[in-house]
This record gives structure tokens, C-alpha cells and sequence, in this order.
């Protein structure tokens, strides 16, 4: 078990709770953060590296993927400690007035302030129901793909009928040996240049697209064989070595629904002034929180990290005056980041 000692906890390691670390450290506050994946970015890094995101402000089209890598570069001077592949599972109050979080792999950390960033909580994949499913994940049956290279010259089934599942299909047809898409109906909830592409390709026999749903698992010890499909009509028995179902994701508050904050339809409300929840020292920022008039926006979790943290500086330093400063005319900050000479 491994215990520290810091000045803000950071639950999610997401692009607003990445932020946040630096509008901490712009008041001298070192933070460690928790996150239940194991890389920074949250669900922008882990669900769509590669799509393009066009509402960051000065940046008209930017991924997922370097949206993270560009906030942290910008906390760098800040040396945030991460704790990745951990989940948050209970906080305490201690006597000294601290807050105690203790991790799922035993990790305890101990901080005057918590920050709960963990946009929409944990992200927990639909799965089909297919009985015995659990025996072949990880192993021949996938969620999400996080190396393109580890399919290749695999046959695949995908299922599902959304952005996703067309998006592999359309992504993974160069390396695969052979591609099928199975969804429940002729009818697809994809971008239409998508559609419009995938039937291209299965006109040109270089995909099959069977309407049916999934029935059945074909295999043992984890190795898929085929997987049996279901029509008005008939069974079929379509052969393949790996399935990737693509239903999207659910997503729950997890441990910290048992943190003792009050919830309003699974978020965390919060004021508009500090974003602070009812209980003093805690505070909620990002698409985790909740107020009237929210926006689930990344822009709008930048916003409420900025106000977070001059709270939060009240806790930390009880004794110290709080005193607004410019990034670009304060020298002092100019310091913190490295860019004093820059400035001059």
C-alpha cells in the first residue's frame, strides 16, 4: 500500500481535470490525480484519439488525441503525480479536517481538497447477451479497439449500426482478411458518407452486411470460432475469429455514488461561484456536475476549473491572502511556467 500526502486529489484525469491541475499550480497547489484508464485524456483519448473536435476556443479543428498531449505539455511545469488503472472507492473525513481517498489497488492518498472530474463517471460498454460472452473478452471478443495492428488478417465480425461500428468496419477492412457487419436492421444511425461507403465496399465483395441479430457464441477456452446469427427466416453460422459489438456505453458514478454527496439524476450539483458541492472541501467539475443552465462542454469544465481553484486556494492556504494575477503580466507566474525569459 503506498500513501501521500498533497494538496488537491483529482478524480479524472480527463482534458477539464488535467486543466485543472493547471489552474492549481498556477497557486502553488501540487496535485495527484486517479483515473480509472490507464493514460491521461479521459474519454477523449480512450473513445475517439482520432476524431476531431471543433469547439476548443483557437484551435478550428483538433483530436482527442492531441488535445490531451497539448495539456500536458502545458501542466509539465506543475509535475502532477498520476495514478492510472485505479479506481477512487472511498473518501473520509479525518480529524485534521483532510479528506482520505483510498484507491482500488490500495493506493491512499491524503489532501485538504478533492476535485471530482471524472466526466460521466466510469464508461462501461453495452454488451451483447450472448450467454458465455464474459469467457471470450480480451481475448476474441472486443469493445473498442486500441491498436488497429493487433486485427490484422484476423476475420471479423462487427455488430452494431452506429458511428462506431461503421467506423471500424470502414477502418479495419484494409487489414482484415475478411469483414462482416451485422446489425438488426437495414437501417444504420452512422454519418451517411459512412453508410454510403460500407455498401461501396459490399457491393464490391470486399465486406459482407448481414441483417440478423447475434444468438450465439461458436468456440471454447476464449477462442471464437463463429457466432450464430438469427433471422425471421433461419439460423446462420457466419465463421469468424473475433467479434468486436459496438452498442456504445453506459455510464456510472461508480464508487463516488457512495461518497456521500447529494446527486441529482446521477451528477453532482454544484454552485456557480466556486462549483463546490454541499460538502465543503469537495468540489465537481465537468460533465460530472450538475447546475441549471449546464453545458457539457470541455470549454465550459475550463471555465469551472478556473473558479474551482480560487477556493480551493482558500483551503489549501487558510493563512495566505489570494491575490489575482495575469499570466501574461505577472512575472511570478511567468516563473512557475518557465517562460520568464521567454516573456522579457
Amino acid at each position: 500500500m503506498s500513501n501521500y500526502k498533497t494538496d488537491v486529489i483529482i478524480i479524472g484525469a480527463g482534458p477539464v481535470g488535467l486543466f485543472a491541475v493547471f489552474e492549481l499550480g498556477l497557486l502553488d497547489m501540487k496535485c495527484h490525480l486517479v483515473d480509472i484508464l490507464d493514460k491521461p485524456g479521459g474519454q477523449c483519448a480512450e473513445l475517439y484519439p482520432e476524431k476531431p473536435i471543433y469547439d476548443i476556443p483557437a484551435w478550428p479543428v483538433i483530436s482527442g488525441q492531441d488535445l490531451t498531449d497539448r495539456l500536458l505539455e502545458q501542466i509539465k511545469p506543475f509535475n502532477p503525480t498520476f495514478h492510472f488503472g485505479q479506481m477512487a472507492e472511498s473518501l473520509q473525513k479525518l480529524e485534521n479536517g483532510h479528506w482520505r481517498l483510498e484507491t482500488s489497488e490500495g493506493t491512499v492518498i491524503e489532501a485538504p481538497v478533492v476535485v471530482i472530474a471524472a466526466g460521466g463517471g466510469s464508461f462501461v460498454p453495452k454488451k451483447p447477451s450472448l450467454a458465455g460472452i464474459e469467457e471470450y473478452e480480451g481475448k476474441s471478443v472486443f469493445y473498442a479497439v486500441r491498436k488497429m495492428e493487433q486485427f490484422r488478417g484476423k476475420n471479423i465480425m462487427i455488430a452494431g449500426g452506429g458511428d462506431s461500428a461503421l467506423d471500424w468496419a470502414l477502418n479495419l477492412q484494409p487489414l482484415a482478411s475478411s469483414i462482416t457487419l451485422v446489425h438488426r436492421r437495414d437501417d444504420f444511425r452512422a454519418a451517411p458518407d459512412s453508410v454510403n461507403k460500407m455498401r461501396e465496399l459490399v457491393a464490391a465483395g470486399k465486406m459482407k452486411l448481414h441483417i440478423a441479430d447475434l444468438k450465439n457464441l461458436v468456440g471454447s477456452n476464449g477462442v471464437l470460432e463463429g457466432v450464430l446469427t438469427t433471422t425471421k427466416e433461419a439460423e446462420h453460422l457466419i465463421p469468424c475469429d473475433t467479434l468486436l459489438a459496438f452498442y456504445g456505453l453506459t455510464m456510472k458514478l461508480g464508487p463516488i455514488a457512495n461518497f456521500g454527496l447529494n446527486l441529482h439524476e446521477n451528477l453532482i450539483p454544484v454552485d456557480t461561484e466556486k462549483f463546490e458541492t454541499d460538502t465543503k472541501q469537495i468540489f465537481s467539475i465537468g460533465d460530472i456536475n450538475w447546475y441549471p443552465g449546464k453545458l457539457k462542454l470541455i470549454l465550459s469544465g475550463f471555465h469551472e476549473a478556473a473558479l474551482m481553484a480560487q477556493q480551493a486556494f482558500r483551503y489549501v492556504y487558510p493563512d495566505k491572502k489570494l491575490r489575482f494575477q495575469y499570466t501574461t503580466s505577472s512575472s511570478a507566474l511567468q516563473e512557475k511556467l518557465g517562460v520568464s525569459d521567454k516573456a522579457a
